[in-house]
């Protein structure tokens, strides 16, 4: 998806709009990004808070886009094919934030059962 957003803006027109460009070119990036921070800080409620971050700025994204078409920097083709990449990427952030949260829980749940952590009944 970013790479397909730095490519349609700098295309002529949309390129002049240096804000918006720019704005949609942060948002793609920091969905990355933030996925990206949020894994490697090894702790499943800081992936989940960053993985919420990333589907905000895939939310940014969108929004973007809607502007961009409605100002004429993209046609409807090209935003089509950016929306469906954004909502793709926003399903898969989904499901890896719903998955997390369920590996996290069910590990939770086996390292406080006494039995299972070698601690034995209290």
């Amino acid at each position: 998806m970013t790479a397909r957003i730095y490519a349609v803006t700098r295309q002529e027109g949309f390129a002049r709009d240096f804000g918006l460009a720019g704005q949609i070119q942060r948002a793609s990036v920091s969905v990355m990004a933030n996925l990206a921070e949020g894994f490697d800080r090894n702790r499943p409620a800081e992936f989940q808070r960053f993985g919420q971050i990333a589907k905000g700025s895939c939310a940014e994204v969108v929004s973007h886009l809607y502007v961009a078409l409605d100002v004429g920097y993209l046609d409807e083709a090209a935003f089509q094919e950016l929306l469906d990449d954004a909502e793709e990427v926003s399903r898969t952030l989904s499901a890896l934030l719903h998955a997390s949260a369920r590996a996290a829980a069910d590990s939770g749940l086996r390292t406080r059962d006494p039995a299972l952590a070698g601690g034995g009944p209290r």
